[in-house]
């Protein structure tokens, strides 16, 4: 395969999208979240804890209490693509989080999500 073909064949790849829970391991509370690239997510939050930037203030208290060795990202759920990569996935990703979020809910004791206003 030339580098033509290469180039090409990776801009038709997507990246994983899906479902994610970043987990405290020390109390069990969970962030629950949605994202179109998984792996770009888990480097970002990584960056923004280290640095104590994440917007999520009670998961960066917890993150500087504990430690990064109690935390984990986790992927709870993969959105396997069907339409190739000039669909938009948003709504399918808000749809397969309102489910997670239903089934796990990761509010309160259990969790760093807020509860939605509906």
């Amino acid at each position: 395969m030339n580098k033509k073909e290469l180039k090409k064949q990776y801009k038709e790849t997507l990246p994983p999208m899906g479902i994610y829970a970043i987990k405290n391991i020390s109390n069990g509370k969970i962030l629950l979240g949605s994202s179109k690239n998984l792996t770009g997510k888990s480097n970002s939050f990584l960056f923004q804890l280290r640095h104590g930037s994440h917007m999520n203030s009670q998961l960066q208290n917890d993150f500087n209490k504990f430690g990064e060795s109690n935390f984990v990202f986790e992927i709870i759920d993969y959105l396997e693509p069907k339409e190739g990569v000039n669909f938009d996935y948003t709504n399918d990703l808000a749809t397969l989080e309102e489910l997670w979020l239903e089934k796990l809910q990761p509010y309160n004791e259990s969790g760093y999500n807020k509860v939605k206003a509906r």
